[in-house]
């Protein structure tokens, strides 16, 4: 299932996190003691937004289908974060899409 998450201005508690990105409160507290996922300064001790959520559900299913360590998950989140933010940058300046010269 592919979640595509558009709006950066929603914050989400602890328990909504959860409930949106079908994940674990048990899974998510272990990503955050382990510096892997970040809480956003607020009102609550927990609070999350949703680049967050996007990271986790992406860091999740990683683990997921390949059995990835969390730490490998997290890499692989920043690094696929990464790639679309040079990608953008780079269709912004006008270059060709680097993804169509690849399959060529």
């Amino acid at each position: 299932m592919s979640r595509h998450i558009t709006t950066f201005e929603a914050w989400l508690s602890l328990d909504e996190f959860c409930r949106v990105g079908a994940l674990s409160p048990d899974w998510v507290r272990s990503r955050l003691s382990n510096g892997l996922l970040q809480c956003v300064a607020g009102e609550a001790a927990e609070c999350f937004d949703a680049l967050m959520l996007q990271r986790a559900c992406r860091m999740a299913a990683l683990e997921r289908d390949f059995d990835a360590v969390p730490e490998l998950a997290a890499l692989v989140a920043d690094l696929e974060t990464e790639i679309s933010r040079l990608r953008a940058r780079l269709q912004h300046l006008g270059w060709e899409d680097a993804s169509e010269t690849d399959a060529q």
